[in-house]
């Protein structure tokens, strides 16, 4: 499960109706602490976040702020994963960034015959979730990525989309585009890479590639957001 809701029951209820429907396979929240109501910021963590996990997942990723409205609901088949989500531009990175020939993506048509206004990552997305690890997609008609929701945005963007419990801030940015001798510069501080956290002194920010392979901004020891003033959909600068 990839989803914005924070602690609360609205995790725990999906996970108790998804491990009931196949108590033998375990049912993972393997981040739930995204940026509220920013799709565009989670979808950059995506590609990460997917990366180097077991095959043959299915990833149920609810962050939608557009519940209860028009939005489209889409079902993707990267390799030999599925992925679950609002067409709100989440997937999109992940999508665009795959082989085509590995992606089968549709926008699903079918609805439950019960569906409250305002909960569909448990009476939507969860019997979705179900009937495709039955082997079965409901009523769903193909779609190009070309067509969804965020398909004109960069692929790529110096904004940060996540900060962890330690203040530590992912940007939008993979670090193979970056140099080590690049800077980031944010208001009258530039940022210098570093390998890792040992590598700098106790205090001391500075960039360096991610375990997702983002460019991230730390300090040692410290809080990166409070001590550079950053949050969620800040942008940044970097230079040569």
């Amino acid at each position: 499960m990839v989803t914005d809701f924070g602690r609360g029951p609205y995790t725990g209820q999906i996970q108790l109706l998804l491990a009931a429907h196949r108590p033998r396979r375990p049912v993972v929240d393997l981040v739930s602490d995204l940026t509220p109501f920013r799709p565009d910021l989670a979808g950059l963590l995506l590609p990460g976040l997917r990366r180097g996990m077991p095959g043959r997942t299915l990833y149920l990723c609810v962050v939608d702020p557009g519940v209860g409205g028009a939005r489209g609901i889409l079902a993707a088949r990267v390799g030999a994963d599925w992925l679950l989500a609002p067409d709100n531009g989440l997937l999109v990175p992940l999508l665009r960034g795959s082989a085509p020939t590995d992606v089968r993506l549709w926008r699903v048509l079918w609805r439950p015959p019960t569906l409250s206004a305002s909960f569909h990552g448990r009476d939507l997305f969860t019997p979705l979730a179900q009937q495709i690890a039955r082997g079965r997609l409901p009523q769903a008609t193909p779609v190009d990525v070309a067509d969804l929701v965020g398909a004109d945005r960069p692929a790529t963007t110096a904004t940060v989309c996540y900060v962890d419990r330690y203040g530590n801030v992912m940007t939008g940015i993979p670090a193979r585009e970056l140099s080590d001798a690049a800077v980031v510069v944010i208001g009258d501080t530039r940022v210098a890479h570093a390998r890792t956290f040992s590598d700098v002194a106790v205090g001391t920010p500075f960039w360096y590639e991610n375990a997702f392979g983002l460019v991230e901004i730390a300090v040692n020891q410290g809080r990166a957001d409070v001590d550079l003033s950053l949050h969620p959909g800040d942008s940044i600068t970097c230079r040569p």
